[in-house]
């Protein structure tokens, strides 16, 4: 079967399903003399660990043929529980003030994608509540159904400071825009509906101001707006811009200064110029009547696909983001015809101390995203599908002020932990992949084997454990061996 004539075939319904349109972005340029960034150095695997064959990251046909990756790839981690068997984009974890410490994560991908499989095998849909009282044994409590939680797409987010779990019903699919908000803090365990609004114009990421007052509902149809939920009873639109395409949007603890996942800015002939854009939000903080957004910066690379999200973080008294890149350079379609010249974004740490110049620092990225691995990697199971492939998802941090770990949703590639305590030198310090390897039945997207890993991961910093989940697969409970674990403390 020519693997490039089906991915052609597949590209036009797989844009649209995920929420990104049918537009086209052109290609980032940089200088010639520009490196390409090296791949980071691979986790070194101690005992107990069952590593990679093939380069890093990969996951080759050989080894579904072997019966090698049913076994599942484990480097200075183990599995201690999983729960359900398909998951989505985001994994929360809180504390309510009487101690019950909950996980919740979307179910699905893309909306319908997770339906009838989950109905029929009993994992539930909508946003999953999990009581992590003892996280080698989940329970499920509840099951988040009302519209937004039922097709969340990037949007899902707890906020510590008021206890509140906000989803807006996301992809370009499922206007306008309905957005719920939940009271998770009077028990987690059972979370109580305050509201279901429109207000979520357009919702596919979000942000949350660190008070919880303001709710950020991002676009990718060219909306960001701004939502008070002083009350949350009665959320009010603050703020409405056209004309962006922005991805996920954090926020400075003050709430003042936003860090955009920047897809681009559209035009005539698509959407050019994406990367990191920090914007001045402090009139929509301070409650300014008919406030106004200043840009500070934009910032680019030569390896630019898809800005997913920039988590801000401080070491030393300077101001960094973790950003990350999703997928290929899906709109150029540049993978299409061949995988070298796709760029795969990956990941990077960006010093944005002076907001009106930031400056990359360091690169996170493994070998198999490496253009000169793509033409060989292109016959792995899911590695032609531009929605999945040996590409990075989400990344986050267990914490804002000198986190030392970075874990990553590498799609294929399964969960990857980076040690970041030297930011300008990262290391990968541990992996855990289990890639499916037998079709499940009923899902509307291909592909039907292979690792999706795709969620921001949460973490237990108190046991050195990871949460995270596969879309192909659901929620795991990863431990940190090896001495890993110290780099969550």
């Amino acid at each position: 079967m020519d693997h490039r004539n089906a991915v052609r075939r597949l590209i036009a319904p797989v844009v649209v399903a995920l929420g990104l349109g049918t537009l086209g972005v052109a290609g980032v340029s940089q200088g010639a003399d520009d490196a390409w960034p090296a791949a980071t150095p691979k986790a070194v695997c101690g005992p107990g660990s069952l590593p990679e064959t093939s380069w890093q990251g990969r996951v080759p046909q050989a080894d579904y043929d072997s019966g090698r990756a049913a076994q599942g790839y484990f480097c200075n981690t183990k599995q201690v529980a999983h729960q359900g068997s398909s998951g989505g984009f985001k994994v929360q974890r809180y504390t309510d003030p009487s101690g019950h410490t909950c996980a919740f994560y979307d179910s699905t991908l893309v909306a319908g994608r997770d339906i009838l499989s989950n109905t029929l095998n009993g994992s539930g849909l909508g946003v999953q509540v999990l009581d992590m009282s003892n996280p080698a044994a989940p329970v499920k409590t509840a099951s988040l159904v009302t519209p937004a939680m039922l097709s969340p797409h990037e949007t899902l987010l707890v906020n510590p400071a008021r206890g509140l779990l906000v989803a807006v019903m996301g992809t370009l699919a499922t206007l306008p825009g309905v957005m719920d908000v939940y009271d998770v803090k009077t028990d987690c365990r059972h979370p109580k509906l305050l509201s279901t609004s429109p207000m979520g114009i357009l919702g596919h990421e979000s942000g949350f101001a660190p008070d919880g007052k303001t709710f950020w509902s991002a676009g990718i149809a060219g909306t960001l707006a701004a939502i008070d939920l002083t009350n949350p009873r009665t959320p009010k639109l603050l703020k409405l811009q056209t004309g962006v395409v922005y991805h996920g949007v954090r926020l400075s603890p003050d709430g003042r200064t936003m860090y955009v996942a920047n897809i681009g800015s559209p035009s005539a002939t698509g959407i050019s110029g994406g990367g990191l854009r920090i914007l001045d939000v402090s009139q929509v903080q301070d409650r300014v009547r008919n406030p106004q957004i200043k840009t500070l910066s934009s910032l680019t690379w030569r390896e630019l696909s898809i800005p997913q999200v920039a988590e801000p973080f401080t070491k030393n008294g300077r101001k960094y983001v973790m950003e990350v890149d999703e997928f290929i350079d899906l709109f150029s379609l540049k993978g299409l015809t061949s995988m070298k010249t796709a760029p795969v974004g990956a990941a990077r740490i960006i010093d944005v101390t002076d907001p009106v110049h930031p400056k990359i620092i360091s690169n996170l990225r493994l070998e198999a995203q490496q253009p000169e691995r793509r033409d060989a990697e292109w016959s792995d199971p899911g590695a032609s599908f531009p929605a999945q492939g040996y590409a990075a998802h989400y990344c986050s941090i267990p914490r804002t002020n000198a986190p030392k770990l970075v874990g990553c949703s590498m799609i294929l590639s399964g969960l990857r932990l980076f040690d970041i305590s030297d930011l300008a030198h990262p290391k990968e310090a541990a992996y855990f992949n289990r890639p499916l390897t037998k079709a499940k039945g009923a899902v509307i997207l291909p592909p039907a084997i292979g690792s999706w890993a795709m969620s921001a991961p949460a973490y237990d910093a108190a046991r050195g454990q990871v949460w995270y989940t596969d879309g192909n697969s659901g929620f795991y409970v990863v431990q940190l061996t090896n001495g890993t674990a110290a780099l969550l403390k």
